[in-house]
């Protein structure tokens, strides 16, 4: 699934987006998650989203930092 419905109109360049797109798909892979436009998968974008804000261009490190981050991050998300 392409990340950019989850984008909300930011501008990337379109290698980043395919990047992003991976890491999305691989993060809810291994989260059990269904590629669809819920509020779980909604949170996966937006860490995925935010890392690549602050410089991370590579899948396999996005795919790792928003894992860690959302099992890390109290609530409902940190139980996943």
């Amino acid at each position: 699934m392409p990340i950019r419905p989850f984008l909300a109109n930011q501008a990337f360049d379109q290698d980043i987006i395919n990047e992003m797109s991976a890491a999305l798909q691989s993060v809810c892979g291994e989260l059990g998650l269904k590629l669809v436009d819920d509020s779980a998968t909604r949170l996966v974008a937006e860490k995925i989203v935010a890392l690549a804000q602050r410089g991370v261009r590579d899948a396999s490190t996005m795919h790792a930092m928003a894992i860690t981050q959302l099992r890390t991050s109290p609530g409902p998300a940190g139980s996943m």
